[in-house]
């Protein structure tokens, strides 16, 4: 696999999926200092969420897959990160989002989520991608199974993890509005 140096732009229908840049980090540092980041490693203090943060963009040149962030097109907010994160312990590459608490419900997870996959699918060459959830994070949970996830009964990247797995494979791949690889 190449490895690249940073992430590709990828375009869906209302957001730009980019490298991620060091203004991202205010943000996410914001969020993972609330409780509402519980589901994903947090709360932690800002040294521990840079350490975390930059650990998932080092996975772009180290692996060749990493985390997107995720901006509105027609604003330029940054509204969170969609990715695949295969950090040490991690039994296989995982696709994880979190958004910022103004993006929720609005299907920015979703969206980017989709096109992550697709751009899995085809460039990585990969068949498949699985989530690993906290069970007591059902809305992530509800959001994997609505992207057409099923349960599966494998380890996860801790004990009590809900484990998803994608088949890339069966990926309607013109669904909805497609998204484009910008280079």
């Amino acid at each position: 696999m190449a490895r690249l140096i940073e992430a590709p732009t990828l375009l869906t229908a209302r957001f730009l999926l980019r490298t991620p840049q060091l203004s991202d980090f205010e943000r996410w540092a914001e969020f993972f200092s609330t409780e509402r980041s519980r589901w994903e490693d947090g709360p932690m203090d800002r040294v521990q969420a840079w350490h975390h943060w930059a650990s998932g963009v080092a996975l772009w040149p180290l692996k060749g897959f990493g985390p997107f962030g995720v901006e509105d097109r027609s604003t330029g907010q940054y509204l969170g990160e969609v990715g695949i994160y295969q950090p040490e312990g991690y039994p296989e590459p995982e696709l994880g989002w979190f958004v910022v608490p103004e993006a929720e419900g609005k299907g920015a997870a979703f969206e980017a989520a989709g096109a992550v996959m697709r751009w899995a699918r085809v460039e990585l060459g990969w068949s498949r991608l699985v989530n690993y959830i906290d069970p007591g994070n059902e809305r992530s949970i509800a959001l994997a199974l609505r992207l057409n996830g099923k349960r599966i009964d494998a380890k996860g990247s801790g004990p009590a993890d809900v484990v998803i797995h994608h088949d890339l494979l069966a990926l309607e791949m013109c669904r909805g509005e497609r998204e484009q690889h910008a280079r």
